[in-house]
């Protein structure tokens, strides 16, 4: 008899059912467009955000004193320690390794040399000492590396620095005598000594020569492409790192690593000192992909070494999408404000048009709790019926929204489903809680009487 009750009431006055449901559905739109681009949009946001270049820095730990200003190293390109390559895929061992999109090592020096269009060392001035100092730069730029797990895992500079664009040409190969020339170097004009050009710019496919001492050959690197970095890497040679190894006599060693890896927003937790954290609150530290939680898991794998965090990097990646998300909540929040208020005038407005029919109910015998749940069963169909159509519509509005603004179309989700008819019940109960409060205080004898 309970349900013949609800049907039957549910289908008598459609037109208040309809603006009900209409003003749930509206509601629920945009809370689940809002919710599925949110829970989206931080993904995709680090992602982009991974155009900004590398949030970690990895330097031995028995290095100099460091000198940085504004973000640059001041410190001789040949000073302080140095680390072993061998230990690099470690990092793909830690913890949050699937946060880890892409590591380069590098280790820069200065050489002497210069640009020449054969290959082979005729026409090159016999006073090598009078060759220009050039700085080179060696690092990887599409390296595999062989991971724990036996499977190969391809990284490189084009990842930490994506930054870095080709004007012309391609990156060279980590196992050939290749090289990429900054944009600056390559256009240079006006090395003499007595008289003579020495160094007159590079292009592609001519070679630039690096002097290895009076008792052995010059090494000669075909130029395959041309940098444009907008940095000081436009006056280098950017070559494999095993040939600055090479010139460096430190084979299989490196300098600097950059890291680039995704991360969420750091609070106030995520910068307090690990060492005095209690176990479970470490533990909880750990598991989070903070960026700094992430540099600690890299210095546990890589011993000797110092993680910094690049801030100006990785602040400003949390800022935006703090704000991003902030702005998804307060819009859902506002949806669901309005969703209650319309629930409350619409229930409100139901159960003074009912007052006669609740009146007979409680004559009858009803209790108010009977009376009561009766109305809440009403009001929590009207709200799943509307929190299914807010889904349907809210799903479509988010890839609507992901596409234009983030480029990216949400795919439904069975989560936000559960927790859109959720909100959409919450809301009906809170919109409607005062009028069925009112209306199960009712006394039939004057409501009969037409008082």
């Amino acid at each position: 008899m309970f349900l013949r009750l609800v049907a039957d009431s549910f289908t008598r006055r459609p037109r208040r059912k309809v603006l009900t449901a209409a003003a749930l559905s509206l509601g629920m739109t945009v809370v689940t467009a809002a919710l599925s681009v949110s829970l989206d949009v931080g993904d995709r946001l680090a992602r982009e955000f991974r155009s900004l270049g590398a949030n970690l820095v990895v330097t031995p730990q028995a290095d100099s004193l460091p000198l940085e200003i504004g973000g640059v190293d001041y410190r001789p390109v040949n000073a302080g320690a140095y680390l072993p390559e061998a230990d690099l895929p470690k990092i793909k061992t830690v913890f949050w390794h699937n946060n880890i999109v892409g590591f380069a090592p590098v280790l820069e020096l200065s050489v002497k040399g210069m640009s020449h269009f054969r290959d082979d060392e005729k026409g090159l001035p016999e006073n090598r000492m009078s060759w220009p100092q050039v700085s080179l730069i060696g690092t990887w730029a599409n390296h595999p590396v062989q991971l724990a797990d036996q499977t190969t895992w391809n990284t490189g500079i084009n990842k930490t620095n994506p930054w870095w664009h080709l004007m012309k040409g391609r990156w060279f190969e980590d196992n050939a005598l290749e090289c990429v020339v900054g944009k600056n170097l390559a256009r240079k004009r006006g090395a003499f000594q007595d008289g003579q050009r020495i160094f007159a710019g590079l292009a592609i496919a001519d070679n630039f020569v690096i002097d290895r001492g009076p008792s052995s050959p010059p090494i000669f690197l075909k130029a395959v492409g041309i940098l444009d970095s907008g940095g000081s890497e436009d006056d280098a040679v950017i070559v494999p790192i095993a040939i600055a190894q090479q010139f460096a006599n430190e084979r299989g060693q490196y300098r600097k690593l950059y890291v680039s890896a995704l991360t969420k927003p750091e609070d106030d937790f995520a910068r307090r000192d690990p060492k005095t954290m209690k176990p479970d609150e470490l533990e909880r530290w750990s598991c989070s992909p903070y960026i700094s939680s992430i540099a600690y898991s890299i210095k546990q794998v890589l011993p000797g070494t110092d993680v910094r965090v690049i801030r100006r990097v990785a602040e400003g990646e949390g800022n935006i999408l703090t704000h991003v998300r902030a702005l998804l909540w307060m819009v859902t929040f506002a949806a669901l404000l309005a969703a209650a208020l319309a629930v409350g005038a619409s229930a409100a407005a139901s159960v003074i048009e009912r007052r006669m029919e609740i009146g007979l109910m409680k004559a009858l015998g009803a209790g108010s709790g009977t009376v009561g749940f009766l109305l809440a069963a009403e009001q929590l169909l009207l709200a799943f019926v509307g929190g299914g159509i807010g889904y349907s519509l809210g799903t479509n509005l988010a890839r609507l929204v992901g596409q234009k603004v983030f480029g990216v179309k949400p795919e439904p989700s069975l989560l936000v489903l559960v927790v859109v008819l959720a909100l959409a019940a919450g809301v009906t109960f809170l919109g409607s809680a005062i009028p069925l409060r009112r209306a199960s205080r009712y006394e039939p004898a004057p409501i009969l009487r037409g008082e």
